[in-house]
């Protein structure tokens, strides 16, 4: 039996990086790529994971990533697009690159992976790509998200568009709406928009950002959860199109479902007052 090959993009840390250990467990191959691989040294320690540099909004990157992954391994069967970033706080007081930031890396960047591998996996007759958004790419569940949650509804809206077009290529098209988990950095690395003059907002914010950053545990999921449902979805196990990982998101979507717009905008509105 052929071992498959897995592509997965933001693997330093987090979701990424267990997910390319799950896998090689698994007995995968895997093509495990971040922004700074001259850093990483745990997923070294495995025979069948290999590195390479990419940062998923640099189109050079991506080509020479792509590229060499295929040399390295002859075929590509999954692509993960998991890389992704966060910015949080008034949409009247981000600055123009962290607008431009957010849409890069989190629509943009699968954009980019996904044109250089329809190529390879048009030749190979069929692939899969699974796209990790999260259940605020289907709902809008936190407020001073605008700019997170158009990235992913975008991520949603490319994953649905591109089903009619690659079907009849036999390449697969998943998404995985997760919310937060354990053992991610991705509150670290949100870009919080701020202007020490506008304070119509603070208050807001402060329920944000104190949510956020209370380390309450019961709020995140354990991120295998998640694994699995990637795992689910490469291996064929599951054939969903959309999955949701989580209670919180599984009772926000739920919800949304439920009732009329209005009543759901409200409701989440009234959590915040």
């Amino acid at each position: 039996m052929t071992t498959k090959t897995i592509f997965i993009t933001g693997t330093s840390s987090g979701l990424g990086k267990l997910t390319a250990i799950h896998f090689a467990k698994l007995g995968w191959n895997v093509a495990a790529t971040m922004r700074t691989p001259e850093k990483e040294t745990e997923l070294m320690a495995y025979d069948n994971i290999k590195l390479f540099k990419l940062d998923v909004t640099n189109l050079a990157e991506v080509d020479s990533a792509v590229h060499e992954a295929i040399a390295a391994f002859g075929k590509i069967d999954v692509v993960v697009n998991n890389a992704g970033m966060g910015s949080y706080g008034a949409l009247e007081l981000a600055e123009e690159a962290t607008i431009d930031w957010q849409f890069a890396v989190n629509a943009r960047g699968p954009i980019n992976v996904i044109r250089k591998f329809l190529p390879h996996f048009r030749a190979e007759g069929g692939g899969m790509f699974i796209n990790i958004s999260s259940f605020m790419g289907v709902t809008t569940a936190v407020p001073l998200g605008s700019l997170y949650n158009m990235s992913k509804f975008a991520l949603e809206g490319l994953t649905e568009g591109l089903y009619y077009e690659l079907k009849p290529l036999n390449i697969e098209l998943r998404l995985i709406e997760q919310g937060g988990s354990t053992g991610n950095n991705f509150v670290n690395s949100i870009r919080w928009n701020k202007d020490e003059n506008i304070t119509a907002y603070d208050d807001m914010m402060n329920k944000i950002v104190g949510m956020m950053s209370s380390g309450d545990s019961s709020r995140l999921d354990d991120p295998q959860i998640i694994v699995d449902a990637i795992a689910a979805q490469a291996t064929g196990e599951s054939k969903q199109f959309r999955t949701v990982v989580g209670e919180a998101g599984k009772g926000l979507l739920a919800l949304r479902n439920s009732v009329p717009i209005e009543q759901y905008l409200e409701t989440i509105a009234r959590n915040y007052n």
